[in-house]
């Protein structure tokens, strides 16, 4: 039994049948799974939402001497110009970093008054009626035009039709799809229909327990996208010495740090904010190296690599 008790043992094994875990799990061994370079984990910083909020990370980590491998957008894309898209992606080639860019219709730019309630958080960000989800896709096509090879997704049907055009090669077969946090899922069940749907990465909602998310990486193959740090307004927690166990219960993994600077999401950080930013993304860094110096990191040229089938490996 891997769960944390004896009881429901009929439902327990008829999940186990589906390729679920039987609960969440008992933080005894590691995930034993990697990147496609053998790495265990890369660090993400998400709300990057300027170009020279972009430069300044890049290079500022660079100088430090740490490695940020994944850059995300989360205003959406059709906020940007196509220039400043374009800067993006060439920051991305130059520092070896992922550059994910939201898509940009949403819930809350629409003019349906439903998210603006108090029941609103339950719309997320998703898309309200066809003419959304057609423009969507063009935004996914402006960005892939662009240069943009990962895109943010917060819309289930969104993230199923998009895997579909990808797999009749309407869309490149290489292109990202990230599945946002703000979509609130977080349990095994939902985590691998999320797969099913054409998912390459997943960011479960934000207050898992660890048990939870050893249970989430049994259930799915494709890298987990956690939080190790929050803005005040989706809970303000920091989770420095959780990391290493994070990375040892649900390697290949993106830990998504330095939001803790940040009073929300989809606002630019001021120059204070990108260096509380860097600081928190350097401890994280050091906290990991220093309790855990068995978990490797991807390097900066290795980031740009598809996560695709992983090796397994002992950490």
């Amino acid at each position: 039994m891997t769960s944390t008790t004896a009881f429901y043992e009929q439902t327990r094994a008829q999940l186990a049948r589906l390729g679920l875990p039987e609960g969440d799990l008992q933080c005894t061994t590691g995930s034993g799974d990697a990147f496609a370079d053998g790495c265990h984990f890369r660090i993400e910083v998400p709300t990057v939402n300027s170009v020279q909020a972009a430069q300044t990370l890049l290079g500022e980590s660079r100088r430090r001497g740490f490695t940020i491998n994944r850059i995300t957008e989360t205003r959406g894309m059709y906020r940007h110009t196509s220039r400043e898209i374009g800067e993006y992606v060439a920051l991305g080639k130059e520092y070896g970093a992922e550059i994910l860019m939201s898509v940009g219709p949403r819930a809350g730019y629409d003019i349906g008054a439903s998210v603006q309630t108090p029941e609103g958080s339950r719309i997320g960000y998703r898309l309200r009626g066809q003419e959304q989800i057609v423009r969507a896709v063009e935004d996914v096509k402006r960005g892939l035009d662009l240069g943009v090879r990962g895109f943010v997704v917060y819309d289930e049907g969104l993230l199923w039709l998009l895997g579909r055009l990808r797999t009749a090669g309407d869309l490149p077969d290489d292109i990202h799809l990230k599945v946002s946090a703000h979509c609130g899922q977080g349990n095994p069940a939902s985590a691998q229909m999320l797969e099913m749907l054409g998912a390459n990465s997943f960011n479960p909602v934000r207050d898992l327990t660890l048990p939870m998310i050893a249970a989430l990486r049994q259930a799915v193959t494709i890298p987990l996208d956690c939080h190790v740090d929050n803005p005040r307004m989706s809970g303000g927690f920091i989770r420095t010495y959780e990391a290493p166990d994070i990375v040892r219960l649900a390697a290949p993994v993106y830990l998504k740090t330095g939001n803790s600077a940040l009073d929300g999401h989809g606002v630019s950080p001021t120059p204070a904010q990108l260096d509380d930013i860097l600081r928190q993304v350097e401890i994280v860094t050091e906290f990991l190296g220093r309790h855990y110096p068995a978990a490797r990191q991807s390097t900066a040229d290795r980031a740009l690599a598809p996560a695709g089938a992983r090796p397994r490996t002992e950490v």
